[in-house]
């Protein structure tokens, strides 16, 4: 029986497999199917980790954690997770796509989240060269420009007021003409002079060459808009990577919140004893590599002590 299984290989798993198995545990096994890393390695520029000088890439951030990781005795299986179950006993099992099923005393599930695709034409094409999802970890590249955002709920507005203290001037695009946002953020953005309101408005492409976006056109009611800028950002909402915690019937192995988004305290532990979440899908997430890692930590540290109540 294996002591911890991580499921998921992004700066949140890495980080708990490496606080695990430097911390005393030592049978650990990591569940990826591709190479560690997690979505950050298709970021083109991040500049924000900590103690990192050099503006790198996000595969260049990621390079060394999985050896770093694996230094002190974490093992990386290529499988995929199809769920975890909780034993009698208080044990888990992990139901692999291969049929194979593992044993664990501790689960660490950091599979994080995807943004949902607005569907627009370049949209794909552009991902990290210019169309983003994530207004902290791009915004500063176009300080001093004009960028538009993509959306209309809390998340799309926040970010817009967010990029408003740095660019020039934001293009707030909707494709009704009231929002789905809190109150108090909608006034906040409607009074905002640095943001400019195109409602009853969807995106048709973006375009542009190798070096990245050069603009986005827009159907407004029957009216083609051609708006020149080099950013454009998606918050059309997230898709939890929350699968391995249904079970047959449908219901969620521990508390999640009305997206999904696993529950959690300041140790990342779920509701169930044992099974802890970290990074971005559990609620609450920044949405950050640095708050991922420090969730990864988190976790690990009291899996440890977890661990070490059982065998008393």
């Amino acid at each position: 029986m294996l002591d911890l299984a991580i499921v998921g290989g992004g700066p949140a798993g890495l980080t708990a497999g490496l606080y695990a198995t430097r911390g005393g545990l030592k049978n650990v096994v990591m569940y990826e199917q591709g190479m560690p890393g997690g979505a950050i390695t298709q970021s083109s520029e991040v500049e924000n980790y900590p103690g990192v000088c050099e503006v790198v890439t996000g595969m260049e951030l990621m390079e060394c954690w999985p050896k770093q990781a694996m230094r002190f005795g974490l093992k990386h299986e290529m499988e995929k997770v199809e769920r975890i179950k909780r034993n009698e006993d208080g044990t888990f099992t992990l139901e692999l796509a291969s049929g194979k099923t593992e044993q664990a005393k501790a689960v660490i599930v950091a599979t994080g989240s995807t943004p949902k695709r607005a569907g627009f034409e370049g949209e794909e094409e552009f991902i990290g060269k210019g169309v983003s999802t994530c207004a902290t970890c791009d915004g500063f590249f176009y300080k001093g420009k004009e960028v538009a955002v993509v959306g209309g709920g809390d998340t799309a507005l926040e970010e817009a007021l967010y990029l408003a203290n740095i660019v020039e001037k934001v293009y707030l695009i909707h494709r009704r003409d009231k929002f789905r946002a809190a109150p108090s953020t909608v006034e906040r953005v409607m009074n905002n002079p640095k943001i400019e309101l195109i409602l009853n408005a969807k995106v048709k492409k973006v375009y542009g060459d190798q070096s990245g976006v050069q603009g986005v056109i827009i159907d407004q009611e029957g009216k083609e808009i051609d708006l020149k800028v080099p950013g454009v950002f998606v918050f059309v909402g997230m898709n939890v990577n929350n699968e391995v915690l249904k079970q047959e019937d449908g219901s969620f192995l521990c508390d999640v919140n009305e997206w999904g988004e696993v529950k959690v305290d300041l140790k990342m532990r779920t509701s169930v004893p044992g099974l802890y979440a970290a990074g971005d899908v559990r609620e609450d997430a920044a949405k950050q590599v640095v708050c991922a890692a420090g969730d990864g930590a988190a976790a690990a540290i009291d899996v440890i002590s977890y661990i070490e109540k059982m065998g008393e």
